[in-house]
């Protein structure tokens, strides 16, 4: 499938800004699942200022403000062309070893429920374990927007039984790792079906099972990723991966927007 892909993220401020940094993660990159055809980037009130890949392989590029902005919006685009591997995105590659993927992070700390959950795991096979998982974490957690925030853990979000796609990605992980397997949270796009504009991108899990590599899980969408997404970054947890991070200093008042389009 071949997808065209805008995400447009614009700050605005009722005060200039006198100093400001962003980190970016928006740059897909091209694996057995996906070939980027082409991608773009456009900036507004800031300068890129170094371009370099993280430790789990993300390509990532720091800016600066430029001058005193009031607004600074950041653009990517592209084409991608993807297949269906049935969730499966290749070996295990990066300067991250598998090992750091089995470590708990702050989002992700196992505890009570977590446990709970990984008792009713039932499976003969890993595979097959990993998606009975999938399933248990899509009927006990409903996805309702705005019923958690970046800062919600696992925990969390499994005893109040709502949540979104970050949410549903961080208890899967937290319960993947504590039953063996390496596993790291995905962030990216989904092509929805009749629905080209959106304002938020999407996330999802990979668990590595030996002998065949990493493995996707959308528990929000109860399926492996098919042809319909487009990987872009990786990392343990939701911070390691998020699109867009920065800080800045000053009393301004901040509005955020986000528009994305995910078309065939």
């Amino acid at each position: 499938m071949r997808l065209k892909i805008s995400h447009r993220t614009e700050y605005q401020y009722d005060a200039p800004l006198s100093y400001a940094l962003q980190r970016l993660r928006l740059f897909p990159k091209s694996d057995p699942a996906q070939d980027v055809v082409e991608w773009a980037l456009s900036i507004e009130g800031a300068r890129e200022e170094v371009r370099y890949d993280d430790s789990f392989g993300n390509d990532t590029r720091l800016l600066s403000i430029d001058g005193t902005p009031h607004t600074i919006a950041i653009a990517a685009s592209g084409v991608v062309e993807t297949k269906d591997t049935s969730g499966v995105s290749g070996r295990h590659t990066g300067l991250a070893p598998l090992w750091l993927f089995c470590q708990e992070t702050p989002l992700t700390a196992p505890g009570p429920g977590v446990a709970a959950l990984v008792e009713t795991v039932r499976g003969d096979e890993a595979v097959e374990r990993l998606h009975a998982l999938m399933g248990l974490v899509r009927e006990g957690v409903s996805y309702v927007t705005g019923a958690t925030s970046a800062v919600t853990t696992a925990e969390e979000a499994l005893a109040q039984g709502q949540g979104v796609c970050q949410d549903h990605a961080h208890i899967f992980l937290s319960a993947a790792r504590s039953m063996g397997f390496p596993a790291r949270y995905v962030s990216g796009y989904l092509r929805l079906d009749d629905i080209d504009e959106q304002t938020a991108s999407h996330a999802w899990a990979e668990a590595h099972v030996e002998g065949v590599g990493w493995i996707g899980f959308d528990c929000s969408n109860g399926i492996s990723p098919d042809e319909r997404y487009v990987r872009v970054a990786t990392g343990r947890d939701y911070r390691d991966a998020m699109p867009v991070m920065g800080i800045r200093l000053g009393q301004a008042e901040e509005q955020l927007a986000v528009q994305i389009s995910v078309e065939q």
